[in-house]
């Protein structure tokens, strides 16, 4: 019986799964036992930095399953038995996501009231605020679309009432309210560091992109000539895609930037910690909030675009702008 079950969908959210299961920190779990499901994406380059991890994870000692579920019609996952019976017998369950609707759509299968939610911050600060309002909404921050009837039983599943049992372990432990009976613990990213680091350090400036653009939230356009003014402003030398970011925008910022770019076959976190890395980071993401931890002792300044939510498409709502900003200061 597979004791411990993680649900993750992208390649970070598998990091912090290897993290919760083999970093140092309070309540720090039997790895054995622990097996995580991998709900494949549609896009190629996730796709493969997720199987190069899955192959890493499997390394550690942490069976990995790789679901296709979404190479199908929209609207019609073609759920496998065996995911269906782990859910089932699963005694805990660790979640990416809970924002996402093929989780939102897997959670009727599990039996389980033990949940770890890992992350790298921004959907557990959502979440907790939602949990202590009592309501609703599991929706991702920068969407506009109504909370479902099932992400209302995703709130409900997860809060600690009625016996249940809530672990948050995030990078941002200091900012969580949660709802009396839950707990957290902290990832300082300690298996990261012990598995690549210390990277070598060189002078320099080097950009952290980000997935603004495919989003929605800042037009490709703007998104490019932001890039392109602040290589200029920083001379950056490179700059580290994110992995959801499209290829032809990508073109245009190594064309009119002058940028090399780097597209991590890990995590960026990862990526830094084996080096090189420049001795000055700029990032247009909230690895503002990873990286100070994986780069620690390295002499490595981490700093944030701070004009970024300035430059958010006309008619985003405000409550992107003002989560946005929030998740971007350092």
């Amino acid at each position: 019986m597979t004791r411990t079950l993680a649900l993750v969908e992208n390649p970070l959210q598998l990091l912090n799964v290897l993290e919760w299961a083999l970093g140092e920190h309070d309540g720090a779990p039997d790895p054995e036992g622990c097996e995580a499901a991998v709900l494949l994406p549609r896009d190629p380059a996730t796709r493969h930095q997720l199987g190069v991890m899955a192959r890493l994870a499997r390394a550690e000692g942490i069976g990995v399953g790789l679901y296709d579920i979404r190479r199908v019609p929209v609207g019609f996952p073609r759920v496998p038995a065996a995911l269906v019976s782990k859910l089932a017998g699963a005694e805990r369950l660790v979640i990416g996501d809970p924002f996402s609707r093929m989780f939102q759509r897997l959670l009727p299968a599990a039996r389980t009231r033990d949940f770890v939610l890992v992350d790298d911050g921004t959907a557990t600060l959502e979440l907790s605020r939602s949990l202590l309002a009592g309501s609703p909404p599991p929706v991702r921050w920068h969407r506009r679309r109504p909370a479902s009837a099932a992400a209302a039983r995703v709130a409900r599943r997860v809060a600690p009432e009625g016996g249940g049992h809530l672990e948050v372990f995030s990078c941002r432990t200091s900012e969580l309210e949660l709802p009396p009976g839950s707990i957290t613990s902290a990832n300082t990213y300690s298996w990261a560091r012990q598995r690549y680091g210390p990277p070598q350090v060189h002078p320099g400036v080097d950009l952290i992109g980000s997935s603004l653009a495919e989003n929605g939230l800042i037009g490709f356009e703007r998104y490019i000539r932001g890039i392109i003014s602040l290589a200029d402003q920083v001379n950056a030398e490179r700059y580290f895609a994110d992995h959801r970011e499209d290829p032809d925008k990508l073109r245009l910022i190594a064309e009119h930037a002058e940028l090399e770019i780097v597209q991590p076959e890990l995590p960026v976190e990862l990526e830094l910690l084996k080096g090189p890395v420049a001795n000055t980071l700029i990032s247009l993401s909230a690895t503002v909030h990873t990286l100070p931890l994986v780069l620690a002792g390295t002499g490595v300044e981490i700093t944030v675009c701070a004009d970024v939510a300035d430059r958010l498409e006309p008619g985003r709502s405000e409550r992107s702008a003002a989560f946005l900003a929030e998740i971007m200061h350092e």
